[in-house]
């Protein structure tokens, strides 16, 4: 005959067993309910374990702050005047500006120094002429060119005779803080002419006036 204490002990701890696993499984549900977000990097995901996977974090990252490289472009404004000198070359049909070196005063910032050059093949005494120069000194110079607005016109049909010059002249590039630098700058300016004989050089006076704004790279 089976002992009844005996009998009462095991079922006591069969049914203590069952309770120990129940209260177990209940426990491993509601832990597996627990989401949680992790991150890693821009990416986040969501996961049910008690921590994140290797790599990944509780902590949410902070958003980085725009560096000067994500900054907007500098732009340096020109209004001046430029004064100096520019030497011609008469041919049969053409005029060279061989050179015009001038001083710029005014809002011109390092660039106070105009070197260039140009060409004309004048038919009328208005007609288009191309022209290049270089602005500024040393390291950081500043490249620009007529476009096609350029006009030259002479008040008289012959020499002597004042030339007024207009145009737009285009900036195409640098060096040093100017290195690929654009923009534009409206320029106009005179000079007097003694004479258009084939062969003849001259040397005369020269102002012209610049307002735009160069945007650096």
């Amino acid at each position: 005959m089976m002992n009844i204490y005996k009998s009462k002990s095991v079922k006591a701890a069969v049914i203590a067993t069952s309770l120990m696993f129940i209260v177990a499984q209940t426990g491993v549900a509601q832990a597996a309910t627990k989401t949680i977000t992790c991150y890693k990097g821009t990416a986040t995901k969501k996961v049910t374990t008690a921590k994140c996977p290797t790599g990944w974090s509780t902590k949410k990252p902070v958003a980085a702050k725009p560096t000067s490289a994500t900054t907007t472009s500098k732009s340096v404004a020109i209004n001046g005047n430029y004064t100096g000198t520019v030497a011609l070359l008469w041919g049969d049909t053409y005029v060279q500006v061989t050179s015009v070196k001038a001083t710029g005063t005014g809002t011109v910032a390092d660039l106070g120094e105009f070197v260039g050059s140009g060409a004309a093949a004048p038919a009328s005494q208005c007609d288009t002429f191309d022209g290049s120069a270089t602005l500024g000194t040393g390291a950081n110079t500043l490249k620009v060119a007529f476009d096609s607005t350029a006009k030259g016109c002479a008040e008289d049909d012959s020499a002597p005779t004042k030339i007024t010059f207009s145009g737009n002249a285009v900036v195409k590039g640098g060096t040093g803080k100017y290195a690929g630098a654009t923009g534009l700058f409206k320029v106009s300016g005179s000079f007097n002419i003694k004479t258009i004989s084939a062969g003849s050089k001259e040397s005369a006076p020269f102002t012209m006036t610049a307002s735009g704004s160069v945007t650096l790279k």
